[in-house]
């Protein structure tokens, strides 16, 4: 069935809330906050069920918080509930390996001590991240939670609206589109994305072990895909396995005892012996780009404006950038007196936030690409080049500082600044 036209606005109307944020995963619920920072009020519509999003059970999934996203969880109030449940990665380890031979000595070596910052991020497991963006939403007079709704139709002339499944209707100044990479706020826009299939797949799980991991973070670079094993608290590691689609596939339908099996050669035993400590999830990688971050009274963040590699672990982090950066801006236009959604201001979002996503896109598919394969040639010459900015402090501080989001054009809240 086609889906429904939204009536006409009627231009004196009194809208709903400033913005209609669609999508309640991590990175709509943080805009809400933090825009509520600046007075402006928001309707975030989320097609889960509330229940859904407030499991408190373990699943396996966790996010790698650079040390700027922390700060802004900080700014917005929220890391005092988070900080006992984070794992801080005090180091990071990068080698070559092969399935059965271990990892080769290590050619980049990341240490937090030197940082006068602290450490470089933290790792933090999905479910207490999502519980407590839920309460600081519900307890927010700024902010009204919509779950369970989907949108079926949008229009932008002259004010904000959608149309829900329900058939109720929503006005706002601004419609934000944080629905992930099929977004359909972007497709209803009628943005195109740009980007590609890796032929990979990302196989997700949490991994108890024997021996503690000191808050170290290893990359492995194996030929299919890079595996990531990352430190959670206690012994226990999140890992983000890539393997090619038919295999991943296979390791997916096998049962927990077969699936470790697959994974022992590649993660070896300088952790000791390994079992699941959650769910294992997959999905499918590539690059996916939003042709335009903005449109008429429309912004997109997150996924549905980018789509990376995870082999640098940025993807929230860079969502979360979408959103200080974005939230800044309708915050300095409010206090301009401004319309927050002329296209002037949603412009100075889209020139802020798309330089920085190309740069981290061109980077993750190239170290994709020079990493996922076992040519002898560019092993060693890839190796070297690590490794001399492994030995080189200035080099390896840059690299360091950028991991952590350290460096750029930084938007207040992630200098831990409140709006």
């Amino acid at each position: 069935m086609d889906n429904p036209t939204p009536r006409p606005i009627v231009e004196r109307m009194a809208h709903d809330a400033d913005i209609l944020i669609v999508g309640g995963g991590l990175n709509g619920p943080c805009l809400a906050l933090a825009c509520a920072q600046a007075g402006l009020s928001s309707i975030v519509i989320d097609a889960l069920a509330q229940d859904t999003r407030m499991g408190g059970q373990f699943d396996g999934r966790s996010y790698a918080l650079a040390l700027a996203s922390v700060r802004m969880l900080d700014a917005l109030g929220l890391w005092d509930g988070l900080s006992d449940h984070a794992q801080p990665i005090l180091q990071i380890k990068a080698s070559d390996g092969r399935a059965g031979e271990g990892a080769a000595p290590f050619f980049l070596h990341f240490d937090s001590a030197e940082l006068e910052e602290g450490p470089m991020g933290h790792m933090l497991e999905d479910r207490h991240l999502r519980r407590t963006l839920l309460a600081a939403m519900d307890d927010h007079p700024r902010i009204t939670h919509r779950p369970g709704m989907s949108v079926v139709a949008q229009a932008t002339d002259g004010a904000a609206r959608v149309t829900l499944a329900d058939g109720s209707d929503l006005t706002g100044r601004i419609l934000v589109g944080a629905d992930g990479r099929r977004s359909g706020t972007a497709a209803r826009a009628g943005i195109k994305r740009t980007g590609w299939n890796y032929g990979q797949t990302a196989l997700v799980a949490a991994i108890a072990h024997d021996r503690p991991h000191h808050g170290i973070a290893h990359q492995f670079f194996m030929p299919p895909g890079p595996l990531a094993i990352l430190p959670l608290t206690g012994n226990r590691s999140s890992i983000v396995w890539s393997e090619r689609h038919d295999d991943a596939k296979r390791l997916m339908a096998a049962d927990d005892a077969a699936f470790l099996d697959h994974l022992r050669p590649r993660f070896g035993d300088f952790l000791g012996d390994i079992t699941l400590a959650g769910q294992r999830h997959s999905y499918p990688l590539g690059l996916s780009v939003a042709n335009a971050f903005v449109a008429t009274r429309l912004a997109l963040v997150g996924d549905a404006a980018h789509g990376v590699h995870p082999i640098a672990g940025q993807g929230l982090n860079l969502g979360l950038r979408d959103v200080a950066a974005l939230a800044e801006v309708l915050a300095d236009a409010t206090r301009r007196g401004e319309d927050i959604a002329a296209s002037d201001v949603l412009a100075r979002y889209q020139s802020w936030r798309r330089f920085d996503t190309a740069a981290l896109a061109l980077a993750t598919d190239g170290v994709n690409r020079l990493f996922s394969n076992d040519n002898p040639g560019l092993r060693a010459i890839r190796d070297i080049g690590m490794g001399v900015v492994s030995a080189i402090p200035a080099l390896r501080r840059g690299f360091m500082r950028h991991a952590a989001g350290l460096t750029g054009d930084l938007p207040r809240l992630l200098q831990g600044r409140a709006l």
